[in-house]
Order: structure tokens, then C-alpha cells, then sequence
């Protein structure tokens, strides 16, 4: 299936940076919480199944991507108002997609 531009643009991603991380055991499944900081956007709140490559405290400072514009989700006590972008490794297990760079909070994927 191809999309256009247009299609493309209608998904709003962001650079956000991690302020905080907390495991997040009442989880179906092993995850991290995590609040994220938006610049001129505000701060987030998500939660991100992403335990097997990364240790809560070193998240901390890390830039990654985030899809903004879908509605928010309740899992379990936590409303994840953003989701966080990952692709698998080998074993299917998430790692994030980050700039390489420092760049401004906020900044929109093009």
C-alpha cells in the first residue's frame, strides 16, 4: 500500500527528551514508565515495553521519537499520552529510535 505526503504529514512526530523513568510493574507485560519532556508542547507521560535494553535511570537525558497525535490510552493506572517509536532487534525485542543529535525539543519529523 503507498500514501502520500499528505497521508504521511497526518502522523506528528516529535523529538521529546526523557525527564524521568520508572519501572512499571503493574504492566501486563514488562514495561517502563516515562515522562517526556516537549519543549514549546508541554510534558507527556507514556508507558514503553522497551525493558530489555534499557535500565530506567539511563533513559534519563535520551532523546527519542514520539508520535503525538493519537488519542491517549489508559494502561492500567497510567495514561500513555504518547507513543514512543521503536523497531525490533532480532528477537523482536524494542529499541528506540533516537536522533543522533542533540536537537530542540518539540522539533517535528519531516
Amino acid at each position: 500500500m503507498t500514501i502520500t505526503f499528505d497521508d504521511f504529514l497526518k502522523v506528528d512526530i516529535r523529538v521529546a527528551t526523557i525527564t524521568r523513568a520508572e519501572p512499571f510493574p503493574e504492566a501486563r507485560k514488562p514495561a517502563i514508565k516515562l515522562w517526556l519532556d516537549l519543549g514549546e508542547m508541554g510534558s507527556r507521560r507514556s508507558s514503553a515495553q522497551i525493558t530489555r535494553h534499557y535500565d530506567p535511570a539511563a533513559l534519563v537525558g535520551k532523546q527519542v521519537l514520539c508520535v503525538v497525535n493519537f488519542p491517549p490510552r489508559q494502561i492500567g493506572p497510567v495514561l500513555s499520552e504518547v507513543l514512543v517509536l521503536g523497531v525490533p532487534d532480532p528477537e523482536g525485542e524494542i529499541v528506540l529510535i533516537r536522533p543522533d543529535l542533540n536537537v530542540p525539543n518539540g522539533g517535528r519529523l519531516y
